[in-house]
């Protein structure tokens, strides 16, 4: 059997006439054909109440009323528990270590582990993402608390005077638990406002190079917080813009006051952590479950400091004081809300960018579907119902979910069972971590990041496949390391905007041919076969028309097609006055004749055939004037517009031979205006949509070109384009709707059968059947 590859390609006849807009909508039955209920049906139906609608909308607001009653224990039952088990054990490490980023006891990441996680398992659509704490959620909380609740305010009044200072640990801590929960309360809210007024659809003005390059640059802000565990160090932290590298140089001005322990700890931590994850990651196929070497460093990491009493020989920084049990819900420090609520925008929308982008492709992966709007609503529950139980603002971790996703995990019972494990954590053996120490911490945090900084190779991949999408990755990633997390995300967006609007105003423009004996056109600069038809310009614009690059389209239009109205016309307005004065020179020539025949009545007098034939002779040479033809004895020389046309390729008037004819008249003056292209066709098929500026700008060119005799089409609209323009009134006696065509090719024969009369031998590859209306008989014009 042959391959279907290899078959010879297939031909398509057609056989129509050729569509305007007009004949098209009469031959198709435009119309109001759909059966889209009225605003009135749609506001009644809006506010019925009915037994099926009310079980719809609280399925839809709670989505574990409808998957749970129909949870099949046989086939999902064990793998959610391994699955649960395994990302739980991995809450335990991330769930400190991320504590620390932002600036808090290890106890609240295990928090932000737990209810949060609760919470999603009833509102959440997604049945594979692992909500939790999260590197760059981290950093971005440590920045504000950081700030809001410096060192330098919590050293205790006894040591004022010495140089060292005593932190009061507990208080300052205290005041830091406050700040976190207020954000992730606000974060919350204003991710739940979006989502009860469908609002999902404002993380896809975050394109994935923004959020890519924005979580690798927070990466870098994650590691520069994590160096002073790892060296033992205890730098001054700035804020504001180039916090980054001033933080940089603090670490690189401390760095011979470097502790030699906290750096074998974190040494041997991260030799171990590194080997084991990539055993695990080249034998995953033959494990059950990823090795939780991140778990088992941490109880050997404890065990090791306690007995050995590392803590007080070599002063190794610990984790301290992990209290048991839970804390009570209170509400959170609405005095707060005005000094972060811009943190608390940027949280609630980072946050949502990562959680939506990672459970739609998880859903897409497994064919179902994740609501945009119901997950805003999910993450915004699960940090403003957190943050009043001292949660900090969390997200979907790429690395849990991933494990969730390969141990078998299908559906969120998967994370009610990993929450089990941290509250069992909580409860009973949080305490025993209290010597646990800080280096290990960052070690685990480094070796996590490890996908983050993956995304450094996106670089060189964009700069083969798409260059202004490496811009904007780069304006990211610099804004971010330059300007601090929540305002480096402002000036990204701004740029990325600006980035967009650039290339809508920077539009493609070319001049399309056809690819004879297809009735393909494409742009003649691309395809070496594509050949334009003599006569006639076709014009095609790369995006839509519009206010903000409507003035840029009439510029482009007559470099493309090569066309300038303004010394064409001109060019008329000289020929205009020049016929002018040649027709008054005549009149008072006429004058001049008649009165000598009144003095000289007998030696002037002509004989009535000698005046009829001296009229005659006047009006010929005044229409062959005008229409560039030399007259010999009443006849017109039909060779002789093209000596003309050949003698002006060499003049140096400045203007093209495709512009302007000019021959001198036999007063020996310039009198001939002429340009060969006789009609231009715009191709609208790219416009989506008509402004005031993009209407105004198609009436200008009507108008322009008709100045200088050429004709204009519209081809490729739209319904929605035409509705448009009809509905601003474009369409009347100066531009007929049947200027408009539903394709370009139909214009295009539209066009040739117009000036067939006078350039027959430039119709394409077209075939006539049955009758012309042009030699007497009807006629339909196909491809073959």
């Amino acid at each position: 059997m042959p391959d279907a590859d290899s078959s010879p390609p297939a031909k398509y006849f057609v056989q129509r006439q050729v569509f305007d807009e007009l004949s098209f909508e009469e031959a198709a039955r435009k119309g109001n054909w759909s059966s889209k209920p009225s605003i009135r049906e749609r506001l009644t139906d809006a506010f019925k109440c009915s037994l099926p609608r009310v079980k719809q909308t609280i399925l839809s607001t709670v989505p574990v009323l409808g998957w749970l009653p129909k949870y099949s224990i046989r086939e999902n039952a064990f793998g959610d528990l391994v699955s649960g088990c395994s990302v739980g054990i991995m809450h335990l490490p991330q769930g400190m270590a991320y504590a620390l980023l932002a600036s808090l006891p290890p106890v609240y990441g295990l928090y932000s582990s737990l209810f949060p996680v609760l919470i999603y398992f009833i509102f959440g659509t997604s049945r594979h993402i692992s909500i939790g704490t999260f590197a760059v959620a981290s950093v971005m909380i440590g920045s504000v608390t950081e700030r809001l609740a410096p060192d330098s305010d919590f050293i205790s009044p006894g040591n004022v005077t010495n140089s060292t200072g005593e932190i009061n640990i507990a208080e300052r801590d205290a005041y830091r638990v406050r700040i976190a929960s207020s954000v992730a309360v606000l974060s919350g809210l204003f991710q739940i406002l979006l989502g009860l007024v469908k609002s999902g659809f404002v993380v896809n003005y975050l394109s994935e190079p923004l959020i890519r390059g924005y979580t690798t640059g927070s990466a870098c802000h994650v590691c520069l917080s994590q160096i002073k565990y790892i060296f033992g160090l205890n730098p001054s932290r700035a804020n504001g813009p180039l916090s980054l590298l001033y933080t940089f140089l603090n670490i690189c001005w401390l760095l011979p006051q470097t502790k030699a322990p906290e750096v074998v700890v974190s040494v041997l931590s991260l030799t171990v952590l590194i080997v084991v994850k990539e055993l695990s990651a080249c034998y995953a196929h033959k494990l059950p479950i990823p090795i939780p070497i991140e778990l088992f460093v941490i109880i050997v990491a404890t065990i090791i400091t306690h007995f050995g009493g590392l803590a007080e020989t070599y002063d190794i920084d610990v984790v301290g004081e992990i209290p048991s049990g839970l804390k009570p819900p209170r509400a959170p420090d609405m005095s707060l809300f005005s000094e972060v609520i811009g943190d608390a925008i940027a949280l609630a929308i980072v946050c949502y960018a990562i959680n939506i982008s990672l459970g739609k492709t998880f859903g897409l992966k497994y064919g179902y579907k994740v609501d945009s709007n119901q997950e805003l609503i999910a993450l915004g529950l699960s940090n403003a119902i957190g943050g009043c139980f001292q949660c900090y603002t969390v997200t979907s971790s790429l690395s849990r979910s991933l494990v969730q996703e390969s141990t078998g995990g299908k559906t969120q019972v998967a994370g009610l069972v990993s929450s089990v494990i941290v509250l069992v954590t909580i409860l009973k053996i949080g305490s025993l971590f209290e010597n646990l120490p800080k280096a290990v911490l960052a070690a685990v945090v480094f070796v996590n990041l490890k996908g983050i900084f993956k995304q450094f190779t996106d670089v060189p991949k964009l700069w083969k496949t798409n260059k202004m999408e490496l811009l904007v990755w780069l304006l990211t990633f610099m804004s971010t390391i330059l300007l601090n997390l929540d305002l480096g995300l402002v000036v990204s967006v701004i740029g990325c905007m600006l980035i967009f609007i650039f290339r809508t105003q920077m539009p493609r423009y070319s001049i399309l041919g056809e690819v004879k004996g297809t009735g393909v056109y494409v742009d003649v600069d691309i395809y070496k076969e594509a050949r334009e038809i003599p006569g006639i310009k076709i014009f095609r614009s790369s995006t839509t028309i519009y206010y903000t690059n409507a003035e840029m389209y009439l510029e482009a239009l007559e470099e493309k097609s090569g066309i300038q109205i303004e010394k064409l016309l001109k060019a008329k307005k000289r020929e205009e006055k020049k016929m002018k004065r040649l027709q008054e020179k005549r009149k008072k020539k006429a004058k001049k004749d008649a009165k000598k025949l009144k003095k000289n009545p007998l030696n002037g007098a002509l004989s009535m055939k000698d005046a009829v034939s001296l009229d005659m002779d006047r009006s010929s040479q005044a229409s062959d004037s005008a229409t560039g033809h030399k007259s010999v004895n009443g006849h017109v020389n039909s060779a002789y517009q093209h000596d003309a046309v050949a003698s002006d390729s060499d003049s140096n008037t400045g203007v093209s031979s495709n512009q302007i004819l000019e021959h001198q008249t036999e007063d020996g003056e310039d009198s001939v205006y002429k340009c060969d292209t006789h009609s231009i066709i715009l191709d609208l098929s790219t416009t989506s949509f008509v402004d005031t500026a993009a209407v105004k700008t198609l009436k200008i060119t009507f108008m322009d070109f008709a100045e200088i005799n050429v004709d204009v089409y519209l081809a490729g609209c739209q319904a929605c384009v035409v509705d448009q323009l009809e509905a601003v009134g474009f369409f009347s006696e100066t531009i007929p709707k049947t200027r408009l065509f539903v394709s370009i090719h139909d214009a295009v024969v539209h066009i040739l059968m117009k000036h067939s009369d006078l350039n027959l031998v430039s119709l394409p590859t077209l075939y006539l059947s049955g009758n012309c209306a042009l030699f007497g008989f009807n006629c339909c014009i196909f491809y073959i």
